[in-house]
C-alpha cells in the first residue's frame, strides 16, 4: 500500500477518504449510467432505425459492454507504466467523443460503433478505479471501500433509467448522448483537479512485451485471482442478462409500459442497500462468508423462482415476481465487492494488470454470457431464471476451486 510522490499529486488539500471514495464511485457510476440510461430508449431506437427484431435492440447495450470489457486489457499495463491519472484522462476523452458521436449516428451500425468507442473509453475508469482502491486499501478495508463504490454503482439503475425517460419526455434518444457526454466532462474536470497519483514510482513496470506478459502470467496463474475472477464473470453475467432483458420483461411479459423504470428502480434500491450493508458487515463477518453465503442464497432463490415460473406457465404473477426478484437482488451487493477484494488481494505488485484482467473477464465474459441468456427471451421468465441458476452455480463452483473446497471459512 503506497502513495506516489508529492510532485505527482494535484495542487490543493489532499483528498479525504470520503472524497476519494466519492470520486472513484463517480467514475464507476459513469459506466452504469451509460448502460442504464438507454434502457427506456431501446424501443425508440429500434423504431428510429427500423430494427425489426426486438431482441436486436439489445445490441445497443452489448456493443458498449464489449468495448468496455475488451479494452481493459490494454489499459492495465498502461496504468502500471504511466500511472493512474494520464490513462484515466485519455479514456474519459475517448468516452466523451463516443457519446457525442452517437448523437449524429446515421445508421444503426454507426450507433453501435459509437457505443463501442464509448465503451472503450469507459474501460479506463474501471481499471483505474479498481487500481486506485487497491493502492490505498487491503482486505476488509478494501472490500468496505469497494462496497461503498458499488453502492453508488447500484444507485445508477435507480437514477439513470428515469433520467433517460425524462430526456425522452422532452426530446428523443439523441439527447441521451449529450447527457452522457456532460457526465464524462464532469468526471474529467473533477479528476484533473483533485485526483492524486496513487502509483508509487517504485512500482512502475516497464512497458515491454516481456514484462507485460510476465504480469499477465502472474495474474492468470494465481489460483485465487483466476478463480475468483472467473466467479465474478459468471455472476456479472446474471446482471447483464437482467439489464438486457429488463425492458422486455416489464413491458412485454408484464405489460407495465413506459413506467417500468419505477419498478426497475425499486429493484436497484435493494441492490444498493445490500452493497451498503456489506460495507458495514465485511469487517465483522468476513468477506468470504458474506460472499459465499449470499451467492448460495441467490442460487437457491433462483431455483425456487424458476420452479414457480414453470408452475405458472412461464411467468409468476407480477407481485410474486417483484418479491422474488427483490429478494434475489438483495444478495447481489454481498458478492461482487467481496470477490473483487479476494481476487485483488495477492495482486498488489501488479494491480493495474490485475485490475484489467479482472475487469475484462467480469465485463467481457459476463457481458457475452448475459447477452446470450437475454437473447433467448421468449416472452417468459424461464430463459432468464434458468440462466440465473446456471451462472450462479458456475460462480459457486469456481469459488470452491479457489478455496480448495474449504467454503465459509474465516478470512485469513
Amino acid at each position: 500500500m503506497s502513495v506516489a510522490a508529492e510532485s505527482e499529486t494535484p495542487a490543493g488539500p489532499a483528498l479525504s477518504r470520503f472524497e476519494f471514495v466519492a470520486l472513484v464511485a463517480f467514475l464507476m457510476a459513469l459506466n452504469a449510467a451509460a448502460i442504464d440510461v438507454v434502457i427506456p430508449a431501446l424501443s425508440t431506437i429500434g423504431d428510429a432505425f427500423d430494427i425489426g427484431g426486438s431482441n436486436e435492440r439489445q445490441f445497443v447495450i452489448t456493443a458498449y459492454v464489449l468495448g468496455f470489457g475488451g479494452a481493459q486489457i490494454i489499459y492495465g499495463p498502461l496504468t502500471d507504466r504511466y500511472g493512474r491519472r494520464p490513462v484515466l484522462f485519455a479514456g474519459l476523452l475517448i468516452y466523451i467523443v463516443g457519446a457525442l458521436a452517437a448523437i449524429w449516428s446515421p445508421t444503426f451500425g454507426a450507433l453501435l460503433g459509437a457505443r463501442l468507442v464509448q465503451g472503450i473509453g469507459a474501460a479506463s475508469t474501471r481499471v483505474v478505479a479498481t487500481a486506485l482502491i487497491r493502492d490505498r486499501f487491503e482486505g476488509a478495508a478494501m472490500a468496505s471501500a469497494m462496497s461503498l463504490v458499488m453502492m453508488v454503482f447500484m444507485i445508477m439503475p435507480i437514477v439513470a433509467p428515469n433520467i433517460g425517460a425524462l430526456v425522452l419526455a422532452f426530446g428523443d434518444w439523441h439527447g441521451l448522448g449529450l447527457a452522457m457526454a456532460l457526465v464524462g466532462i464532469a468526471a474529467l474536470i473533477w479528476s484533473v483537479v483533485r485526483l492524486p497519483e496513487t502509483l508509487d514510482p517504485a512500482d512502475r513496470r516497464p512497458l515491454t512485451g516481456k514484462r507485460v506478459a510476465e504480469a499477465f502470467r502472474i495474474v492468470v496463474t494465481n489460483r485465487q485471482a483466476a478463480c475468483f475472477t472467473g466467479a465474478m464473470a459468471a455472476f456479472f453475467g446474471i446482471l447483464f442478462a437482467f439489464i438486457n432483458q429488463a425492458e422486455q420483461i416489464f413491458t412485454v411479459t408484464y405489460g407495465k409500459g413506459a413506467g417500468f423504470t419505477l419498478y426497475f428502480s425499486l429493484v436497484a434500491v435493494f441492490m444498493a442497500g445490500s452493497s451498503f450493508a456489506n460495507s458495514r458487515l465485511a469487517g465483522r463477518f468476513g468477506i468470504r462468508r458474506l460472499s459465499q453465503g449470499a451467492l448460495l442464497a441467490f442460487m437457491l432463490l433462483g431455483g425456487l423462482h424458476l420452479v414457480l415460473a414453470i408452475a405458472y406457465g412461464g411467468a409468476t404473477p407480477f407481485p410474486l415476481f417483484l418479491v422474488m426478484f427483490i429478494l434475489s437482488m438483495c444478495c447481489f451487493g454481498f458478492v461482487p465487492p467481496n470477490l473483487n477484494a479476494l481476487a485483488m488481494q495477492p495482486m498488489g505488485h501488479v494491480a493495474g494488470v490485475a485490475s484489467a484482467v479482472l475487469g475484462a473477464a467480469q465485463t467481457l465474459v459476463g457481458g457475452i454470457l448475459g447477452a446470450l441468456v437475454a437473447y433467448l427471451y421468449d416472452g417468459t421468465l424461464i430463459p432468464l431464471l434458468a440462466g440465473f441458476l446456471g451462472l450462479s452455480a458456475l460462480s459457486l463452483a469456481l469459488i470452491a476451486v479457489a478455496e480448495r473446497g474449504r467454503m465459509f471459512r474465516p478470512d485469513v
